[in-house]
């Protein structure tokens, strides 16, 4: 790695065009569904990653001293007029550096398309999953540390295997993530000799999913699996579900595996499972640690890749010695992997330090980051199992 310079003219650089004296601060954007279909999500969600904010700017290290803040948009998870227009102001308007962002999968394609590759900005997704974003031209702008649902189709169809459930009726939210999900779940589940009795769509936002629920029920299964959210259609699909007796056990996907699930439900869904980006390694204990003393509740879905996402932008920008998104792109998969002194949550300072002397650095973080191909994070997968109207962790995949 390039000693890293700190010179006053490379510190004058900004993803927004600023030169002459130095920035007062680094902005980063932060582009998450604050309204929609997983607005119970997102508040930890964005509270992570203001932490390695916080953390950066705290140690004085950054670029010879920069401080950094944030800057929030609403992406609404679903509305891709909305996020667009939040993200170009993210850009235009506040001069972000870069964006942690956007969640659900279908804005965050959109968000990329028109807006942070034309305008060749770094974007940093801590949760869209669609296996399409493996495809996107981005020119190298577009990076996730959650795992692509390709791999989290097969996990489920693994749990469902080894469980001993060899059919389930599907249902998905009618839109990338949901249609991309469902998929990769059944070619997985079919390979390995399950079957897959319907696969029907619904729409957020209705009152009453008891002609979807008829349907499925309909059509048999051992199980309903619904990849969907946790505050919009996956959970009306349960409830109507439970109401009219047509199912009263569930798989759910990564949209649906948060705390407000058990809440909503509790032990009347008992004995479902699913999955959630995550793993038991020592930088997830630290993260929860650290997050924990400093007043944030790291424990929920999607805010330790949050973290992560922040922490990456932030240890790019300073091994490039510049907050560019054309040379902090150029860093990412560099700082994230070996070789390299690894660092983990609460270490941002150390790893910063390391960068400012010119040496290497193996950013492990909270979720174990390992980034391949063209930006993916390889991850794991936590297997939550419903008891007692609690999730807890059966084993990690």
């Amino acid at each position: 790695m390039k000693k890293l310079l700190l010179a006053s003219s490379m510190l004058a650089l900004s993803a927004t065009g600023l030169s002459g004296a130095a920035q007062a601060e680094v902005k980063l954007g932060i582009i998450l569904g604050f309204t929609g279909p997983i607005e119970s999500v997102t508040p930890g969600m964005a509270d992570s990653a203001e932490l390695a904010m916080k953390e950066v700017s705290d140690s004085g290290k950054l670029l010879g001293g920069e401080t950094v803040s944030s800057v929030r948009a609403d992406s609404t998870c679903v509305d891709s007029a909305a996020a667009t227009a939040g993200a170009e102001r993210l850009v235009t308007s506040d001069g972000v550096a870069a964006i942690v962002g956007a969640d659900c999968s279908g804005v965050t394609g959109a968000i990329a398309n028109n807006v942070t590759i034309p305008k060749g900005v770094v974007m940093v997704s801590p949760s869209a999953t669609s296996p399409a974003l493996s495809a996107l031209d981005d020119n190298g702008y577009f990076f996730r540390t959650a795992p692509s649902d390709a791999r989290q189709g097969q996990v489920l169809a693994d749990i469902m295997k080894d469980r001993g459930f060899t059919s389930a009726a599907v249902t998905y939210t009618n839109n990338d993530y949901g249609k991309g999900l469902a998929d990769a779940f059944q070619s997985s589940f079919e390979a390995a000799g399950g079957k897959v009795t319907t696969s029907v769509a619904h729409e957020d936002g209705k009152a009453d999913y008891s002609a979807e629920v008829g349907t499925l029920a309909a059509s048999g299964g051992d199980l309903l699996a619904v990849f969907g959210y946790v505050d919009q259609g996956g959970r009306g699909i349960i409830q109507s579900s439970l109401d009219t007796g047509a199912f009263d056990t569930f798989l759910v996907g990564d949209g649906m595996s948060s705390e407000a699930l058990v809440e909503t439900f509790g032990s009347s869904i008992d004995g479902s499972f699913g999955t959630l980006p995550g793993n038991e390694s020592e930088g997830a204990a630290k993260f929860l640690e650290f997050a924990k003393a400093n007043g944030v509740d790291g424990d929920g879905a999607f805010r330790p890749e949050s973290y992560d996402a922040a922490a990456l932008i932030l240890l790019a920008m300073q091994a490039a010695g510049s907050t560019d998104s054309a040379a902090v792109k150029d860093k990412i998969m560099e700082v994230a992997n070996a070789p390299g002194e690894p660092i983990l949550p609460g270490e941002l300072a150390k790893g910063l330090e390391i960068l400012a002397n010119g040496g290497d650095i193996d950013y492990v973080g909270a979720t174990a980051v390992e980034l391949i191909g063209p930006g993916e994070a390889a991850g794991s997968y936590r297997e939550l199992l419903v008891e007692g109207g609690a999730f807890t962790t059966v084993q990690i995949r």
